[in-house]
């Protein structure tokens, strides 16, 4: 069984006619004025015909003089330059801009970020989620009785036990030292459960491909997506008798905008969070997207090879100067160790079509680069969710991402299969999908990093795989209950496709 395509890995849709509809539903808030709207990212370019690129040189000293008038003379502008990685961002209307700068000397690769046209600074509506009315809001309030030491929602989520982290937080809530950057769509800081653990120095908007630390240009206007700011909680709502609890609540949490007010993860943003990340001090990034237009950037494709590199270049540089990049396996059930997949959601800024593709040549970035922490999710009851991608090798570890409550129900007092999480203008509400798993594991290894402030990432990462709980394959596995296998599991109790090295344990992160 495959998941509904969404257009990026934001949040999966639950199958329409279960017992949770795909639509968020809001939970009880604390009354907040609503975030105020980010101020928009400074206009791409005039001119709408325009592309955007990136070009890859030799890392350390920028572009060459060479490579600079070969860019002007093929119509280039450029945006910015990370010389430290050789990455160049620049602006071109010439449809050959690309192929004329890949003959010069000094460049190593180059190609377009996106096949449409640089977007003008104007937002679009993207739809408002469903809010509660007053009725359900009581009945939520009721059966969300909190126990003592307890934040009030805390009992809704399931997914804090699943991982230990209620018995964790008896030992450490985490330390204030260490920050969690959410590279993604913005982060609403004023919302009361993210306000007293926001990092504002490590915070900026990167979605023109350069950093714009303008005060609030992190947070998601009215219009765009809540996932950023959903994902921030789950990492790190402050345990303070408010809302919900963060798997690691004493962290601090830093909101690095890469998402375009069209929702667009495109690789000039992605190239900028990372290297901001690297430079202001993050130890963990959370990563639950992938860079658009491709969902698989193949490397025979010129263009395509060209992300690859740029992507891979940055995130190795956050890693070599601190952090631990987690990321979400993605939404579509696909077993990323298969000989080929059909994917018919690329290009996704114009018109997608089927082609076929070998993941292990055609990746999935930043999820499949090395180095990466790639996280599939589970729902109530530990298997892998519905939607989750799998396959052994690529799988690292596994953590709540929630499925449908009709697969995967919940022990009461939870009453949704989804993930409970903070969301714009004081309110919190559920969402599913791998994006929600991540989280779960960045908040881990804040706690693992906490423990052990001078442990590098490779350290962080080796322990945050020996604490986890093994889990075994689940074969067959039928998840909807209709007879058909929906997936398969390879590999022993302690490495497989399904959780890899096993489900996250925030406990063993605090006391070993």
């Amino acid at each position: 069984m495959t998941a509904p395509l969404p257009r990026h890995r934001r949040a999966v849709a639950i199958p329409a006619g279960l017992a949770v509809a795909a639509s968020l539903a809001f939970l009880p808030g604390t009354p907040a004025a609503a975030a105020p709207a980010a101020q928009a990212a400074p206009s791409a370019a005039a001119d709408a015909t325009s592309l955007s690129y990136v070009v890859n040189v030799s890392p350390g000293h920028g572009p060459s003089a060479t490579v600079r008038r070969a860019i002007a003379k093929a119509g280039g502008t450029i945006v910015t330059s990370y010389d430290r990685i050789g990455v160049v961002v620049v602006h071109s209307a010439n449809p050959d801009f690309a192929k004329s700068v890949r003959k010069v000397r000094g460049v190593q690769s180059a190609g377009a970020t996106r096949t449409a046209p640089l977007p003008s600074a104007a937002t679009t509506d993207t739809g408002a989620p469903k809010v509660l009315g007053a009725k359900d809001l009581a009945a939520a309030k009721a059966g969300a009785r909190a126990a003592e030491g307890q934040d009030p929602l805390e009992s809704l989520q399931w997914d804090l036990p699943a991982i230990k982290a209620d018995k964790a937080h008896e030992k450490s809530l985490g330390s204030k030292k260490v920050t969690v950057a959410v590279i993604d769509t913005g982060v609403d800081d004023t919302h009361p459960d993210i306000a007293p653990n926001f990092d504002r120095q490590a915070s900026v908007n990167c979605v023109a491909g350069k950093p714009d630390t303008t005060d609030g240009a992190w947070r998601p206007s009215a219009a765009e997506s809540p996932h950023g700011t959903h994902v921030a909680g789950e990492i790190a709502a402050a345990k303070n008798g408010v809302g919900m609890t963060g798997v690691a609540p004493g962290v601090k949490v830093a909101g690095i905008k890469v998402s375009n007010p069209d929702g667009f993860f495109y690789t000039e943003a992605v190239v900028c969070g990372f290297v901001w990340a690297a430079e202001h001090g993050v130890d963990v990034t959370n990563n639950s997207y992938y860079t658009d237009p491709w969902y698989f950037n193949c490397k025979d494709d010129p263009d395509q090879k060209a992300l690859v590199e740029a992507v891979s270049r940055a995130s190795r540089y956050a890693e070599k100067k601190g952090a631990v990049n987690v990321a979400a396996a993605g939404n579509e059930n696909y077993d990323l160790t298969s000989d080929e997949i059909t994917d018919p959601s690329s290009p996704n800024d114009t018109t997608p079509g089927d082609r076929t593709v070998d993941p292990s040549k055609c990746l999935d970035i930043p999820t499949q680069l090395p180095g990466v922490v790639t996280v599939a999710a589970t729902g109530a009851k530990g298997l892998k969710s519905s939607f989750s991608n799998h396959g052994r090798g690529i799988i690292d570890i596994a953590a709540p991402g929630g499925d449908s409550t009709a697969y995967q129900t919940p022990e009461p007092p939870a009453t949704s299969g989804l993930i409970l999480g903070t969301l714009p203008g004081g309110k919190w509400g559920y969402m599913a999908g791998t994006s929600m798993a991540s989280p779960h594991v960045a908040g881990v290894a804040a706690l693992i990093k906490s423990t052990h402030p001078h442990a590098s990432p490779a350290m962080v990462k080796a322990l945050l795989y020996a604490e986890a709980d093994a889990t075994a394959c689940t074969n067959p596995y039928d998840i909807d209950g209709d007879g058909k296998v929906d997936a398969v599991c390879e590999g022993p109790k302690n490495r497989n496709g399904f959780y890899g090295w096993g489900m996250a344990d925030a406990l063993d992160a605090v006391t070993w």
